[in-house]
């Protein structure tokens, strides 16, 4: 494919940022993905979208996204709104016949996500993709991870380990934002941070959580909006106990309160030959313990692994051995798996129905809270 795709974000805060970055850089570091336009950003405040289009590099900037997902020279619509906004806009997009791309979560109801997801079908068949942003998964360190846990090198996995854990909403004068309302958001930390959690336990695993139980907390309910006082109807932290399909069992705890931590993503799987353990803030390494002499050998530990080699995931479209890579590369990868999988005729991954899944999980753990953690099943085909 040798015609420029364009490019349209819709959102220029954090995410839209991020996702500017990434497109102003895919073909740089990708350079056999299709060429792309960054055409247009679009925002609600026009002077603000202004502003970021010009510091972003986009060619033009527009409040209105209905007329601009059903412009000529838009292929990929790429969705960095709140939640609330998801379905409306996917739909839309798909219907005009445009690629789609969209944060994760993929919507604020199971209900939503289903018809995106029908929506997705369709529009694969006219030869439409779309995927949605799941971008730890583009961490060449836990694509590593899968593949070594697929190899078995760590045995059957029994439980695994998983937090997601900042500290910006510790403070209880903080003030209101959109992030803290269920209309707005779907949920608080459960869908901001979970979604990421559910994902990886499931995608690092390659099975589905077949069953959760659950625990929501909304520590400060009361926050200070634009016209004073306002009820947080959203959770500060959940926990839940999940099970997978070949009977593993992953703990989860994420939290928007945990002072001191920033963006603390862990993980720990446990094998019966062996374990293999990630932190966010060491985003190029693992430490693995394979097994080779077993659990009970004189000489045992695990081994630090910088994965930084340019026959580990995506390293070679980077730098030389050693030179790190950083959060922001993971959208740049995320957006050539997207731009390959247009080329290709392929459906991208992380599908909407991979989507679907999470958002099913956490629905469960929600029900679960609602009932006093009681175990609930997940959901797989269609919701009750």
């Amino acid at each position: 494919m040798t015609e420029q795709l364009g490019v349209a974000v819709i959102g220029y805060s954090f995410m839209g940022k991020a996702h500017s970055n990434a497109w102003r850089n895919v073909n740089a570091f990708f350079p056999d993905t299709p060429p792309v336009r960054q055409q247009v950003l679009v925002g609600r405040d026009a002077s603000a979208v202004k502003g970021a289009a010009a510091q972003y590099g986009w060619a033009e900037s527009a409040t209105d996204w209905t007329s601009v997902v059903a412009r000529d020279d838009v292929d990929i619509v790429d969705i960095c709104t709140p939640g609330d906004s998801h379905h409306e806009i996917a739909l839309a997009a798909l219907a005009a016949g445009k690629h789609v791309l969209v944060e994760k979560p993929l919507a604020n109801s199971v209900a939503e996500a289903e018809e995106m997801v029908a929506a997705a079908v369709a529009a694969a068949a006219r030869g439409v993709r779309s995927g949605i942003g799941f971008n730890y998964r583009r961490v060449p360190a836990l694509d590593l991870a899968r593949r070594l846990i697929a190899e078995g090198r760590i045995g059957v996995v029994r439980q695994v380990r998983a937090s997601y854990l900042q500290d910006w909403l510790a403070d209880a004068a903080a003030p209101m934002t959109w992030r803290l309302r269920r209309e707005s958001a779907g949920s608080g930390a459960l869908g901001d941070l979970g979604s990421h959690v559910v994902d990886l336990v499931q995608h690092l695993l390659s099975e589905p959580v077949v069953s959760a139980t659950g625990h929501l907390r909304t520590f400060v309910p009361t926050r200070t909006g634009p016209d004073g006082p306002e009820d947080v109807t959203v959770d500060d932290a959940a926990w839940a106990n999940l099970v997978t399909a070949s009977g593993a069992v992953a703990s989860l705890e994420v939290s928007r309160m945990a002072t001191g931590r920033k963006n603390g993503l862990a993980l720990e799987v446990y094998g019966d030959r062996g374990t293999i353990g990630f932190d966010l803030e060491r985003l190029n390494e693992l430490q693995v313990q394979d097994g080779r002499g077993g659990p009970t050998a004189q000489v045992s530990g695990s081994q630090r692994i910088v994965v930084t080699e340019p026959d580990h995931p995506w390293l070679g479209a980077f730098w030389p051995p050693g030179h790190v890579l950083g959060w922001d590369h993971t959208f740049i990868i995320q957006a050539a798996e997207l731009l390959m999988a247009i080329d290709q005729g392929t459906d991208p991954t992380p599908s909407f129905a991979e989507g679907l899944v999470v958002q099913r999980v956490l629905a469960a753990i929600e029900r679960s809270a609602a009932q006093q953690g009681t175990r609930v099943d997940v959901v797989r085909d269609k919701e009750d």
